[in-house]
């Protein structure tokens, strides 16, 4: 993630909200415009009120965020404990409280402890630092994961970053999209301006957004643009460069509106819903919000059931009560790019699609045949979790004497037969992995997304922490790829295998040691002892040139010949997390570019490893579109010999057959583009991909 110029960030414990971070302080260093967009909810929250009629502003210096409570629908207190927190946090910054908004989040109707955010306050700015993950922490609530993005422009020759973090979960919709939002860049532009850009850049992102069409009291979004970019200042909506800056920030918007649906409360997988062909783009964006956040969509998304008439039934209702010029019954509408109804119902696939429907990110296209324009809205299905979390939020919580939320979610207050199978399970997950090891390939869309790549981390350290002993392999991944397109203007690929010229082996080993010392940097921060390896040091991955049978040369791509087992060996004993960059040394002193796959298969194989795990771009080994949960070694070989398996999975099941045949107990394939599924896979009796089993 880039980060602009002239920022810091911190998260702390307040004691807000019982044993998390629920203070977040964002910072510019030099003098900042700022501008927001917040709820239309008559019932805002204290800080909604105090920011609303205090933005646009020039000379802004930073926003306090706080979360566990809401501060909302608490009478004068609520402003009385926005001004003092305000104060204190100006006088801790020491800078005028003029220069200092807040927002909040939590628990509605609760008396703000503010005297336990004031007291705080001093160490928070202590903690101030480059680093956004305490700040993104710090304002999580029902949330799963950090959500953060970055984009970059260049402006009047000058390179501008924006960066965003943000969260939300539940009670988002339109209007504005439930949130906590805060954007800092070094762009130079003036605060009216900016709020014209936040304006513009909402309307088809956070305005499109739909989890359960319940509106928050908090909704609030900042950004804070310090200038520091030494751009020619953006002072009027007419100029070129506004337009160049609206498209960067509408980006950004889009991406964080995105990982807000996804990480929807409760939700198995984002939906995305494409409107066209409407009347005008007002309607089309209607349409999309009302398909979004149809309970019976929703629901229908969740069990994999291609339920159309629910779609159109839909689009009837709202052009009904509206008056809106539209026959749904001209529609065509297509579900995972497959058309389900055109004008009547269509033949399809049925078993086909529904295992489409299982992928975390499904989409709904409808044409409505009634103009040009379009539109789209971002959700995500409804499961049993939303009902089951929003049924429990308030009735495990209490105001503590201190003014805290505490949770009361003893297992005393859960049934007899819940409590057994909970302690059942997890005390066995714990027995099992006890000094066990695990390799992981790690990559995919988990490498190129900040809060994949921060839940991949947290699972990593959560088995690490069980006892189990997790050995992380990696390669260039998505970006690597698209930094050779653009130094060749195109890859030569044989068989799979990526062609390496000498002249891009150096791009390899930069771009692969980059995400190894981001990965170790985050793993580290999370309290693990990681170290970042390249395959050269101390000649842990020995290469040689990979030759085929055909003759054909693949330049600097190697074959794994052997790992240095006694070194690895050194590291897992003095409690060491491996992070490995697949590059070798060979014996004639030549680095060689190795398969991510075929090392992490040598590694598991040299260290009598009990899993090997392969995070991938898909649900896991896949026929005829159905996920197949488990396999023997005889049927993965059948299906790679008869053509089932293909491409890039080809090599992962050539090099699991290679890992079973050397001793590894079990290879697993699951989806990486989903948050958390590497504990998900460990820790359930079923699982969430593919397991091959070895022969007993």
């Amino acid at each position: 993630m880039k980060l602009p110029r002239g920022f810091r960030f911190a998260g702390v414990a307040a004691g807000i909200r019982p044993s998390k971070p629920d203070v977040a302080l964002f910072v510019s260093d030099h003098d900042a415009a700022c501008a927001g967009a917040f709820t239309v909810n008559r019932a805002k929250a204290a800080p909604v009120v105090d920011a609303e009629r205090r933005l646009p502003a020039e000379r802004m210096r930073a926003i306090i965020v706080t979360s566990g409570n809401a501060n909302a629908l608490t009478g004068p207190a609520g402003l009385e404990a926005v001004d003092a927190v305000l104060v204190a946090a100006a006088a801790a910054l020491g800078v005028d409280r003029a220069q200092v908004a807040s927002a909040a989040t939590g628990v509605i109707g609760m008396r703000m402890p503010f005297d336990k955010v004031v007291a705080v306050l001093p160490r928070c700015v202590a903690q101030l630092g480059p680093d956004p993950a305490p700040a993104a922490e710090a304002i999580m609530t029902t949330d799963t994961t950090k959500k953060l993005a970055s984009r970059t422009l260049v402006l009047g020759g000058e390179t501008v970053t924006l960066a965003g973090i943000c969260k939300g979960s539940g009670m988002i919709a339109p209007a504005l999209a439930t949130m906590i939002v805060v954007v800092v860049t070094d762009c130079a532009i003036d605060a009216h301006v900016l709020e014209a850009a936040i304006d513009e850049a909402k309307r088809g992102t956070f305005e499109q957004l739909v989890v359960d069409g319940d509106m928050s009291t908090n909704d609030s979004v900042f950004v804070l643009a310090n200038g520091c970019a030494g751009n020619p200042k953006l002072v009027a909506r007419e100029a070129p460069q506004f337009a160049a800056f609206v498209a960067a920030l509408t980006e950004l918007f889009d991406e964080l509106a995105r990982d807000i649906a996804a990480d929807g409360e409760g939700a198995t997988k984002r939906l995305e819903v494409r409107v066209g062909g409407a009347p005008n783009v007002a309607i089309a964006r209607e349409l999309a919000r009302a398909i979004c956040g149809s309970p019976l969509v929703k629901a229908a998304m969740f069990g994999q059931d291609p339920n159309w008439g629910r779609i159109l039934a839909t689009v009837g209702a709202r052009c009904g009560t509206q008056g809106y010029e539209v026959d749904p019954a001209r529609a065509q509408v297509a579900l995972q790019g497959t058309v389900v109804y055109d004008a009547a119902p269509s033949p399809f696939d049925r078993a086909l699609l529904k295992a489409r429907l299982r992928e975390p990110e499904v989409v709904i296209a409808v044409d409505l045949r009634a103009g040009a324009a379009d539109g789209t809205a971002y959700g995500c299905d409804l499961s049993y979790d939303y009902v089951k979390l929003n049924a429990d939020y308030t009735s495990v919580l209490f105001e503590a004497p201190d003014g805290g939320v505490r949770k009361d979610d003893r297992l005393g207050n859960y049934s007899p037969a819940f409590k057994r199978a909970l302690l059942v399970q997890a005390l066995g997950y714990m027995s099992r992995f006890r000094g066990t090891r695990c390799v992981i390939k790690y990559g995919g869309a988990a490498m190129t997304k900040d809060g994949l790549k921060r839940s991949f981390c947290d699972d990593v350290l959560l088995l690490h922490s069980v006892g189990l002993q997790p050995i992380v392999v990696h390669g260039g991944g998505p970006e690597l790829a698209h930094a050779l397109d653009k130094l060749g203007g195109g890859a030569e690929v044989v068989d799979g295998i990526r062609v390496t010229p000498a002249s891009e082996l150096r791009v390899v080993e930069m771009l692969t040691g980059s995400i190894n010392t981001e990965l170790v940097t985050i793993l580290n921060r999370g309290g693990a002892h990681a170290v970042g390896l390249s395959g050269k040091d101390a000649a842990l991955l020995r290469a040689r040139k990979l030759v085929r049978d055909d003759g054909r040369d693949l330049g600097h791509v190697g074959e794994l010949v052997e790992v240095n087992k006694g070194f690895l060996e050194s590291l897992i004993g003095q409690h060491y997390i491996p992070v490995i960059s697949p590059v070798g040394l060979g014996a004639d002193g030549e680095s060689y570019d190795l398969s991510a796959d075929g090392v992490a298969a040598g590694i598991a194989r040299t260290l009598g490893a009990d899993k090997l795990i392969y995070l991938a771009d898909v649900p896991g080994i896949v026929e005829h579109g159905e996920l197949i949960s488990e396999l023997a070694p005889t049927g993965l070989r059948g299906k790679l010999e008869t053509g089932v398996i293909t491409g890039g999975m080809a090599i992962k099941a050539a090099a699991a057959l290679a890992a079973l045949a050397g001793g590894v107990r079990a290879v697993h394939v699951i989806d990486g583009r989903i948050p958390h599924n590497l504990i998900a896979e460990l820790f359930t009796e079923t699982g969430v991909g593919t397991i091959v089993q070895g022969d007993a």
